[in-house]
């Protein structure tokens, strides 16, 4: 209940989150037992004007207009119904990831590279002329183009880049290490390849924020960054950017479990790799 013990902790834990990239930090002192400040304001912490936990849940963003990003929509399945009233209808239905799709906007298809352009937006059945985030659409082009479930449709000059090398902050959750050489299944959107884990150069050490490099392999509930090795070309976003296009899990190929949870790029903050005091041979250079 002192202030300057609370203070103490909020530096501390603000400094921590700041080093993981977090800009801003909200902190409220709490007691759960007695409901301090829980929902109601404290009367034994007049020195605390801040709102409460519920007033600060009621009131906080929690995500940012993913309308206003680039868009994306995932191909989850091609609707042809080749009946006598649509003999021609081509579709790609699939749920706009982020951005908005407009009717006559030029389009890629990846990871083709393929271009088109919009000929119609049918939402519930209906057409119509734009379309957002998280709305679940069909898209018609212009032309009769290849493109099936997994494909990423894109705006032609806010295309991600394609590529086989993937690099990643990883949690992983499964009780099997994760190591060196291990042949995975990458599951992006609504695609998923072959893999291979082609190097492991640092894991978090949770307690300092510091990066032990190279440890070999990451085990449950470790942080870390990995390469990947695609067996095909994936579009892909920094998670940073795109929430959705940004992640990715791998999966073991034998049995369908769950192995990690990636964000393409440095979803934390860099700090210089240090050596783990357990490697330490007494020999400086």
């Amino acid at each position: 209940y002192r202030e300057p013990v609370f203070a103490a902790i909020a530096e501390e834990f603000t400094a921590y989150a700041q080093e993981l990239g977090i800009p801003e930090v909200t902190t409220i002192p709490i007691s759960a037992l007695a409901g301090d400040n829980v929902v109601e304001p404290s009367s034994t912490m007049d020195w605390y004007g801040g709102p409460t936990v519920l007033e600060h849940l009621e009131t906080v963003p929690v995500s940012h207009d993913l309308a206003h990003c680039h868009a994306r929509l995932p191909v989850q399945y091609v609707i042809r119904p080749q009946t006598a009233d649509h003999p021609d209808y081509r579709g790609y239905a699939g749920q706009i990831a982020a951005g908005t799709f407009r009717v006559g906007d030029e389009v890629t298809v990846l990871p083709s590279g393929r271009t088109s352009r919009l000929s119609g937006i049918d939402l519930l059945g209906e057409p119509v002329d734009a379309a957002w985030t998280p709305q679940s659409v069909t898209l018609l082009l212009d032309d009769d183009i290849d493109v099936s479930r997994g494909d990423l449709i894109v705006p032609s000059q806010d295309a991600p880049p394609t590529t086989q090398d993937v690099e990643a902050t990883v949690c992983h959750v499964a009780d099997q290490p994760l190591t060196v050489g291990h042949r995975v299944l990458i599951k992006h959107g609504t695609r998923t390849v072959k893999a291979i884990v082609k190097d492991i150069p640092a894991r978090l050490m949770l307690d300092t924020l510091a990066l032990r490099p190279h440890p070999g392999q990451l085990s449950a509930n470790d942080i870390g960054r990995v390469k990947l090795r695609t067996a095909e070309p994936l579009p892909v976003d920094s998670y940073a950017d795109s929430r959705r296009t940004g992640s990715f899990i791998l999966i073991d190929p034998s049995d369908g479990t769950t192995l990690t949870a990636g964000m393409v790029g440095e979803s934390f903050a860099a700090p210089e790799p240090v050596k783990d005091p357990a490697d330490d041979d007494g020999w400086d250079f």
